[in-house]
């Protein structure tokens, strides 16, 4: 099952939930994407796939300058993991895929 597409995902962060959309695309065991949200949309290039399982970093700006580093698993039309968020430790992550 392809990974490609749009998912729907909310991350439960210290500053409450935070929620966007994820585009994926892969290219062998390349990721890139985008992810939109209320704080703005990122791209990434720098992803990894390997077999059902994701890994990917975010730069963002707001509300502060932080790397996001991503790790997650694709079951299906359902995605989880986790995000790490610097200083402030992790976050879960959860997905589904948006027809």
């Amino acid at each position: 099952m392809s990974i490609d597409g749009n998912w729907e995902v909310s991350m439960n962060t210290p500053m409450g939930e935070q929620s966007g959309t994820l585009t994926l695309k892969t290219d062998g065991n390349n990721l890139s994407g985008k992810v939109d949200t209320a704080m703005g949309s990122e791209e990434f290039n720098d992803g990894t796939v390997s077999g059902n399982d994701l890994e990917w970093s975010i730069d963002i700006s707001k509300p502060m300058p932080m790397t996001l580093n991503f790790k997650a698993t694709v079951d299906g039309d359902n995605m989880t993991g986790n995000v790490g968020l610097g200083m402030f430790g992790s976050a879960p992550l959860t997905g589904k895929r948006v027809a």
